[in-house]
């Protein structure tokens, strides 16, 4: 059941629980998300990033396609933009039934992120749509998560304030596109965070964060967690075996399985992360 990214943050905030936020790239990601999310009995989010949409040359094909596996699933599913620096794309997919979206401008100066962010935000919420942002580097140099770069909980909370976004993403030591689990987050950081800022956090670059790690982010204050990268080489491990086949030439006999071995894998990491149950969702 397609619902609003609202309803399913603001239920893991109310119950403690984190929500699983994945990437999808060809429609097997999102069904593969969606049979995870319903094995576990959870809410989840599907996200598509404006890389992808570069990869697709256009948004509307994926997005209506996701829109749809998401609207016939037994579980709370959203549909997320995700790191759009685009504002024409932010406002093409207001015009399909997007939950949300994360509007990154964190490499820009920090006046200009405040600046850009905030009309986006405004725009979005007169749609009722639920807004996400990055805040990067004063001076905009590497963004925020940049190796070393953390976040400054008195900045955020004065980002939060001034932008008026609904979840704010935070570095506390994870890195985009990690393919080992080995991150160190900086929990005592995230707590301090979330002590300051009245809105839900997002760990991005959560790829290379431990099970124990996630579990331990979601407690010190974290709502939203983004996975996409480990989800990838789960897909592609599953690929690169059935392609040992020579003679193998059908993609849904690799893809499929591929696309099973994902779904699996969504459902063990939502257990992880304590993911919102669909019941809890209205």
């Amino acid at each position: 059941m397609l619902r609003p990214t609202a309803a399913i943050v603001s239920a893991a905030v109310a119950g403690g629980h984190g929500v699983g936020a994945f990437n999808v790239i060809q429609l097997e990601h999102a069904s593969a998300i969606v049979a995870g999310a319903e094995r576990a009995g959870t809410a989840v989010l599907l996200q598509i990033s404006e890389n992808c949409v570069r990869y697709h040359r256009s948004l509307a094909p994926l997005l209506e396609a996701a829109l749809a596996v998401a609207a016939e699933s037994s579980v709370p599913v959203a549909v997320h933009l995700d790191h759009i620096e685009s504002v024409p794309l932010v406002r093409e997919g207001s015009l399909h039934r997007i939950g949300s979206v994360m509007f990154d401008a964190s490499t820009a100066p920090y006046e200009e992120n405040v600046r850009v962010t905030k009309e986006v935000a405004r725009f979005c919420h007169a749609r009722g749509i639920w807004v996400e942002a990055e805040l990067g580097e004063v001076g905009g140099k590497d963004g925020v998560h940049a190796p070393g770069v953390r976040t400054d909980p008195g900045e955020a909370k004065e980002y939060v304030a001034a932008t008026g976004v609904d979840a704010l993403a935070v570095a506390v030591g994870s890195s985009h596109a990690m393919t080992t689990r080995d991150a160190a987050l900086d929990y005592d950081l995230i707590a301090a965070i979330r002590s300051t800022v009245d809105v839900p956090l997002v760990l991005h670059g959560s790829s290379g964060v431990s099970d124990e790690g996630l579990r331990r982010a979601v407690e010190a204050g974290i709502t939203k967690v983004n996975i996409s990268t480990h989800l990838n080489k789960v897909f592609t491990d599953e690929v690169r075996d059935r392609l040992g086949d020579a003679k193998l030439v059908d993609t849904r006999k690799y893809l499929g399985p591929a696309r099973d071995r994902m779904a699996g894998e969504v459902a063990r990491l939502l257990g992880v992360l304590g993911a919102v149950p669909a019941g809890s969702v209205r």
